[in-house]
């Protein structure tokens, strides 16, 4: 399991615009560097972000083998109402992790 850090406010008021930042820490390989034995090491990516707002998808993102060893992501949204955020992210290797956040709006 990979480490996570998400910063989502806890509070906003309605129409307020949030800035929600989330980053993976991933070991990331690209699949072209030899191991210590002279074999190819198998390439493990983050290969996709989603972010979901009360099961209602609101950010993807699909990355590539040039993205960074620990993705971060940054992204906005107008804050409707008080709910959930369901943060995933997926890879080589059937990689899959999910955290979640919660906002208060009111």
């Amino acid at each position: 399991m990979a480490r996570t850090l998400i910063n989502v406010p806890k509070t906003a008021k309605p129409g307020d615009t949030i800035t929600i930042k989330t980053l993976i820490s991933h070991p990331m390989e690209t699949g072209f560097r030899p191991g210590t034995d002279g074999r190819i090491l198998p390439r493990s990516i983050v290969t996709e972000f989603i972010c979901r707002f009360e099961d209602e998808e609101i950010f993807r993102a699909e990355l590539f083998p040039a993205s960074a060893a620990n993705p971060y992501l940054t992204f906005t949204w107008v804050a409707t109402r008080s709910g959930r955020f369901s943060f995933t992210w997926r890879g080589d290797g059937g990689f899959d992790q999910t955290e979640s956040a919660t906002i208060t709006v009111a």
